[in-house]
């Protein structure tokens, strides 16, 4: 009987989850909650912790990043972002992946890489690259970020089940970051090899005859002498190519394609430095615990404050930082994208994680046990799962708050678990998020696509290598980070 009910609560929560991700936005959050109030009120579940540092940490990092956007601050990054970008056009698949990455680290969020898109398609198209090598690439680096970022949603809800194990943030950044590089260096390599030159591209070819997109100027003579040689060969005749297409089949000296310029508001650079300054500040504090207060614990001895509190106090701080010394008005905090977005990704970890403590707590002989001795048999049947629940509910901090307690409850090494960790990159999975939706209408010349199996698509393979590469570093480096 027991097996029966722990199955029809198990229906609960994925039915609740599968409906939130058809919802899309805050519906994931609510129907977290409303599964939690089937669980407690029908199966008479006692609720679960309900997770309110984690959710703060993301109210007060979004508040702080929103500040920021309204004084022009995210320009001055993107700006930034993008003269990285444009001066290296020929390494192109392997500096903006980088980008992407570094970029949402400082950020917290990969919302930034949104604005980067049309000036990595234009990058590529305008030397005459395939957009899609650097555009799949970056868009899957930026999401390495997120479990590399001292200010993401994910750290939050990561910050707060760590605490205690002796992991903090140090240790996890130690792992993290230099994993998460690897994987960039190592998908950038394999993805400049994916998919065929535009001039050897039936699809680019087909759009360019149907009048779709231009040959980039870079390509012009190629082209023109692919096209002649082409119908030389069809007539039979001793043509040549430059008769065939009426100019020289010499290649055209090369002229700098025009650079695309991201203007930012006047104080933009400020309130992006203010900001940048107060991630660095909590870097610090996670690094030298020293430099925190220290409180009596129960026990009588001094604890120094908790990362948790840490970032609370000091990205509130930041947003108001800027918006006295840029004088930016409350309100156009409130109204700003990010904002939005980030209470979206608050209220979704709130209902999914409630949720799923109320489950899993309420069931540990029969669901931590079981699962736990399969994780301690195999660690690496952590990464499968973290990678498929993300891409399942494409929010990796519900995923993050939903399986890291299963792992932790198993006995895992923290640093093993936090090596697996950045398997939460299967949130491209599915060709559901807004970035993948954008680099494919964004690249005109059809590179970069969707196909009719949902799991594949342009995405695939940087997502599979970057999971293999950032799992496989990190389970390496983690020997050596000290607890």
């Amino acid at each position: 009987m027991d097996i029966v009910l722990v199955i029809l609560q198990a229906c609960v929560v994925i039915g609740a989850i599968v409906l939130g991700v058809r919802t899309g936005g805050i519906g994931l959050g609510l129907w977290g909650v409303v599964g939690t109030v089937i669980l407690v009120f029908v199966f008479q579940l006692p609720p679960g912790a309900i997770p309110i540092d984690a959710f703060f940490i993301i109210i007060a990092v979004i508040t702080a990043s929103s500040a920021m956007q309204a004084a022009g601050g995210i320009d001055y990054l993107v700006a930034i972002a993008s003269k990285i970008i444009q001066r290296n056009p020929k390494r192109l698949t392997y500096v903006a992946p980088l980008v992407a990455f570094v970029f949402t680290v400082l950020s917290g969020t990969s919302n930034i890489f949104f604005a980067l898109i049309p000036v990595i398609y234009e990058t590529a198209y305008r030397n005459g690259q395939r957009p899609e090598r650097a555009l799949a690439a970056s868009t899957v680096t930026s999401g390495l970020g997120i479990t590399a970022s001292p200010v993401s949603a994910a750290m939050a809800a990561y910050l707060v089940l760590m605490d205690g194990t002796g992991y903090g943030l140090p240790q996890i950044l130690l792992i993290t970051v230099p994993a998460a590089i690897v994987a960039c260096i190592v998908t950038s390599l394999v993805q400049q090899r994916v998919g065929k030159d535009l001039l050897d591209d039936p699809v680019f070819l087909k759009r360019v005859a149907d009048g779709t997109v231009e040959v980039p100027a870079a390509l012009k003579a190629r082209y023109e002498a692919k096209v002649g040689g082409a119908a030389v060969t069809a007539g039979g005749t001793g043509t040549s190519t430059a008769a065939a297409t009426g100019s020289s089949a010499a290649p055209a000296a090369d002229v700098p394609p025009a650079r695309i310029e991201h203007p930012v508001p006047p104080g933009g650079a400020t309130a992006a430095w203010i900001f940048v300054t107060g991630t660095l500040l909590i870097v610090l504090l996670g690094l030298f615990p020293g430099l925190r207060p220290a409180f009596p614990d129960e026990a009588g001895e001094l604890v120094p404050l908790g990362m948790s509190t840490i970032i609370e106090m000091i990205m509130f701080s930041v947003a108001l930082v800027i918006i006295l010394v840029r004088k930016v008005k409350p309100s156009l905090v409130v109204e700003q994208p990010l904002l939005r977005a980030g209470f979206v990704a608050a209220v979704a970890l709130f209902g999914i994680a409630w949720m799923a403590d109320t489950f899993i707590s309420a069931n540990e002989e029969t669901i931590i046990e079981p699962l736990g001795a399969m994780i301690e048999a195999n660690p690496l049947l952590l990464a499968v799962a973290l990678f498929v629940v993300c891409g399942l509910t494409t929010s990796q901090s519900a995923t993050t708050n939903t399986m890291i307690p299963i792992a932790l409850a198993a006995g895992l090494a923290p640093g093993v678990i936090t090596a697996m960790w950045p398997s939460l990159i299967g949130v491209w999975l599915f060709p559901a998020n807004g970035s993948q939706i954008a680099a494919v209408e964004t690249d005109l010349t059809g590179s970069t696509k969707l196909t009719q199996v949902p799991i594949w698509h342009s995405f695939t393979i940087p997502m599979l290598v970057s999971w293999a590469a950032v799992v496989g570093a990190g389970l390496l480096i983690q020997l050596v980070v000290p607890a």
